[in-house]
């Protein structure tokens, strides 16, 4: 098949990227080492909320156009994966947000005793909160239904792609590391721990973006994912019993049934952040190609999945 563009890399970013250039017209292959339910994106909690992203302006307004298409994909949630949720950030100030707070409707501070846990300050909120096996094998079928070609293999360098599409998309995350190289990448561990769930609706955070502990859980079909972490530099990816222990330890501070939930299994995931924030950028390849750059989202790449492909399409058509 001959191709307009090849997008390298089959998690969040590089199937939303996918997505909105095949329905852009353009024939596109995707080109991914795993299976798309086996990438880090699967792993992911996943909250729409712009968590440890830089650049925070940008940031937000990528952040906005995702939430808008979020929140018309929770229109259908069995199939898409996307449900609005209620629930609480502890230890979050609404006037310590960046500019996009102000247009994401329903955000209200909490009075101190309306704010579970021993947390004094929180902020309420319905935003989407997303099962993600679903949502990425929903976005491998609506790429597949406008033309594109999902392709399981691994690349050691980009000028294989740029042998077969005068365009090629970089979704790396992490892996760009090596490819690029990019030494500015920085794997961020997060371990989750996945529990039956004793009946809880809502979901709950308190993350403090310099912290390597984090208290969070999800409640997602079938599951409720406690969390969590973000061990910078840390590039272990089996789990530790000791940090299971104090995940399920802290989330029972704030809801304490799920001290005697049923654990499920565990996870372990690398977000890919980059010093100096996410990297969006066209270079020329040899022959007059183009490489577009698109990766370093951190802990974030769902939440601003949407706007980013938008603006890595741009640079890719240009």
């Amino acid at each position: 098949m001959e191709s307009d563009v090849i997008v390298v890399g089959g998690g969040v970013v590089g199937l939303t990227t996918a997505v909105t250039l095949a329905e852009r017209g353009l024939r596109v292959r995707v080109w991914s080492r795993e299976e798309v339910t086996a990438t880090t994106s699967a792993v992911a909690g996943a909250l729409w909320w712009p968590y440890r992203i830089e650049p925070e302006e940008a940031a937000g307004a990528w952040a906005l156009v995702s939430l808008r298409v979020y929140g018309e994909l929770a229109a259908d949630p069995e199939r898409t994966g996307v449900r609005w949720v209620a629930g609480v950030h502890a230890d979050t100030v609404l006037d310590g947000l960046g500019s996009w707070a102000r247009q994401v409707p329903g955000l209200r501070q909490l009075a101190p005793e309306e704010v579970p846990g021993p947390y004094e300050v929180g902020l309420a909120a319905r935003l989407p909160l997303i099962d993600m096996p679903i949502h990425l094998a929903w976005l491998r079928g609506r790429f597949e239904a406008a033309g594109g070609v999902f392709e399981r293999r691994t690349v050691t360098g980009f000028a294989e792609a740029a042998a077969g599409a005068r365009v090629v998309v970089d979704c790396t995350g992490a892996a760009a590391r090596e490819l690029v190289p990019d030494p500015g990448l920085r794997p961020v561990r997060g371990q989750l721990v996945l529990v039956e769930n004793p009946g809880i609706e809502e979901w709950f955070t308190s993350a403090d973006g310099g912290s390597r502990a984090t208290t969070y859980f999800f409640p997602q079909p079938g599951r409720l994912i406690l969390g969590g972490t973000a061990e910078e530099d840390d590039e272990r990816t089996e789990p530790d019993p000791a940090t299971a222990a104090a995940i399920v330890a802290r989330c029972a501070r704030v809801r304490p049934e799920i001290a005697e939930a049923r654990v499920l299994g565990h996870r372990v995931g690398l977000r890919p952040a980059r010093v100096g924030g996410v990297r969006i950028e066209a270079v020329p390849l040899p022959g007059g190609g183009r490489l577009v750059h698109h990766y370093g989202h951190g802990g974030a790449g769902v939440t601003v999945a949407w706007g980013c492909a938008e603006r890595a399409a741009e640079l890719a058509e240009a």
